[in-house]
């Protein structure tokens, strides 16, 4: 049976794929509309499938707060122009509004079906990449150009104060929350660094056991946020902020697009 404009538009407005695409599928399913959506589906995760080897680093970090929990999600895509698509960035949003209702699994068994008519519509290879989790009391979030973004949950203090935290976490890029999260393997591997610095000293052993200690505490202070000046005012740490705002660190996630 003949194809008529009237059903390529149709089938077009419910997929987003070219005019060709949308008569061919129609063609091989002999004009029946939903017989033609499984042909390009089927055809759109052959697609995605072939175009999967390309290297996909550019894209999108995408952060969606509902009360006391948030979710990073980044979608991957191999480059900056896509990565500002409107319908790469209706995805990555989709991928996170899914795993903030129904959760990250949910999301994650289900990207990949979001995905695959998205690559061959705009004929990029697209990579989900990872969804962390976050909960507390307080959640304020930021991301930085789309390319890495950080959540903050707190205990007391307010959103506001969480989202201040997180710009700062984006520009300082601390490894650890605090002291007590520093596990003591971490501790021993950073204090093999110094080793031989330390002894090649030939101070007495106490001066060099206080020597290790200083190198040590100097090299966590950089990488831990409570123990980081403030990035908006230096003449505070980031604890001492929480400390005068009656709040403490409960946990944070952070990504960049890798």
């Amino acid at each position: 049976m003949p194809i008529t404009t009237e059903q390529i538009k149709e089938l077009r407005d419910q997929t987003g794929v070219s005019v060709m695409q949308c008569k061919k599928a129609l063609e091989e399913a002999g004009g029946n509309m939903e017989k033609a959506l499984l042909v390009l589906k089927k055809k759109s995760a052959e697609i995605a499938s072939k175009k999967s080897e390309r290297e996909a680093k550019d894209g999108l970090v995408v952060i969606k707060t509902d009360g006391g929990k948030a979710v990073l999600s980044v979608l991957n895509c191999e480059t900056d122009f896509v990565s500002r698509n409107n319908d790469f960035i209706t995805l990555a949003n989709q991928i996170a509004d899914l795993a903030l209702n129904d959760g990250a699994e949910s999301a994650k068994a289900k990207a990949r079906d979001m995905i695959s008519p998205v690559v061959q519509k705009i004929g990029e290879n697209i990579q989900f990449n990872k969804i962390l989790t976050l909960e507390g009391e307080n959640i304020g979030s930021y991301v930085h150009n789309g390319k890495a973004g950080v959540a903050v949950a707190l205990a007391g203090g307010t959103p506001e104060l969480a989202r201040e935290i997180a710009m700062h976490i984006a520009a300082m890029k601390p490894e650890f929350a605090k002291k007590e999260d520093i596990a003591a393997d971490v501790v021993n591997a950073v204090k093999e660094l110094f080793v031989k610095e330390v002894d090649a000293s030939n101070k007495p052993q106490d001066i060099k056991d206080k020597m290790m200690q200083g190198k040590i505490d100097a090299y966590f202070k950089e990488r831990t946020l409570s123990e980081q000046p403030f990035i908006k005012n230096p003449d505070i740490t980031v604890g001492g902020l929480l400390a005068q705002n009656k709040a403490s660190m409960k946990n944070f996630i952070y990504s960049t697009l890798a």
